[in-house]
């Protein structure tokens, strides 16, 4: 059995030989850049030049070998081949800095920096619905974005066998929208101007729908996992009402699925960090097929009730590791029983592919991840 063929009896929710692994598919299944040459001093791999995947989270590129050492099951594709991370970075003085498409503005200190964070809201302050109209919206169909894309996904599906996903296509509707006002005016917008925040999330959302509908007329057919994120919750309940998030993101998502579903016979990915247990049978409803990173550390995740509730509508992909605490601060033998854990609770039936829930930090010690991966390949085969 492949990796591909592994991945997608995963997806369909049958069990394949062994539990499906991801490290680097998508830029929330990643390792730090710090955290990447322990782990392959560790493995015996030699040093190689350091590539950037993901630049805000200074996410490190999975090379070839690496890939191949630790059975790596999928591979990310990344249309327009990671424009993204080959911005070019200006300086001011103690941190480098530049501007996304949305118009929003990042920096890392020079010393000592491991992210990109933001400086810059470009919507934010006292706008009306007008100056919506009025803001300089990129384009979601420059060429640049879809050169090669087929290509890239038949390099991963049909010559390394693995299963492709199309990945870092664009931050998730309800995060661009705050990042674009600040989260003080954000919230306040959420509590007194739903108006002028529906228009908002309605020209992000427009803008995505494009992107994707270009891109699945090139992959459609053949990609495997269509990836997407959108935080909805914090560490003990969601980011706003149950009742809000019905009004206000649920049937934006659900535009999105449908037209992914439409276009393509590949699972829909979404990324939500936090406590959204209460919003698990929506995302179902509006077409999700896999959840991502079920974030055990958060309240009502439990792996076992999460599994026997909503297992057999939804794949889970990640939660195999606590990244919070266990993972990163734990010894070896805390993780390997953190890992046990999540693989019995996670992987009857299957429906599940491991991942560490988050990426892994720059300050993970070598020996606590060579631990998580050889308790997965201990345990976390099929009988």
């Amino acid at each position: 059995m492949n990796s591909r063929e592994r991945v997608r009896l995963a997806l369909d929710h049958k069990e394949p030989d062994r539990v499906p692994f991801d490290l680097g598919g998508t830029f929330v299944t990643g390792i730090h850049k710090d955290a990447y040459p322990r782990w392959r001093k560790a493995l015996g791999l030699p040093p190689v030049e350091l590539r950037i995947f993901e630049m805000l989270q200074q996410m490190a590129w999975v090379d070839d070998d690496m890939a191949d050492a630790l059975g790596v099951d999928v591979r990310p594709v990344v249309p327009g081949g990671g424009l993204f991370s080959k911005i070019d970075l200006k300086d001011m003085g103690h941190s480098t800095y530049f501007h996304d498409n949305w118009r929003i503005g990042w920096r890392m200190p020079k010393d000592g920096g491991m992210y990109y964070d933001m400086f810059d809201h470009p919507l934010a302050g006292n706008i009306t619905e007008e100056d919506l109209d009025r803001f300089p919206w990129f384009d979601p169909l420059d060429p640049r974005l879809f050169v090669g894309l087929r290509e890239a996904v038949r390099q991963v599906t049909d010559v390394q066998k693995r299963a492709a996903v199309i990945t870092q296509m664009s931050a998730g509707t309800l995060e661009v929208a705050a990042w674009m006002r600040g989260y003080a005016d954000f919230y306040t917008d959420l509590g007194a101007n739903h108006p002028l925040i529906a228009k908002l999330l309605d020209k992000i959302n427009e803008i995505k729908l494009a992107q994707w509908s270009r891109a699945m007329d090139e992959v459609g057919d053949c990609a495997d996992v269509l990836m997407m994120g959108d935080d909805y919750g914090g560490q003990d309940r969601l980011l706003m009402s149950p009742k809000t998030w019905r009004k206000l993101m649920k049937p934006r998502l659900k535009e999105i699925c449908d037209l992914l579903h439409s276009k393509s016979d590949g699972k829909v990915f979404l990324h939500c960090c936090g406590a959204i247990r209460e919003i698990i049978p929506d995302l179902i409803e509006v077409g999700v097929d896999i959840l991502n990173p079920i974030q055990v550390s958060a309240a009502g995740m439990d792996t076992a009730e999460l599994k026997r509730e909503f297992g057999k509508d939804i794949v889970f992909w990640g939660g195999g590791v606590d990244t919070q605490r266990v993972l990163w601060t734990g010894t070896p033998d805390e993780v390997r029983a953190e890992v046990r854990h999540r693989l019995d609770d996670l992987m009857p039936g299957g429906g599940f592919v491991f991942a560490a829930t988050h990426n892994i930090q720059g300050d993970v010690p070598a020996e606590n991840l060579v631990a998580m991966w050889e308790t997965l390949r201990e345990y976390g085969t099929y009988s």
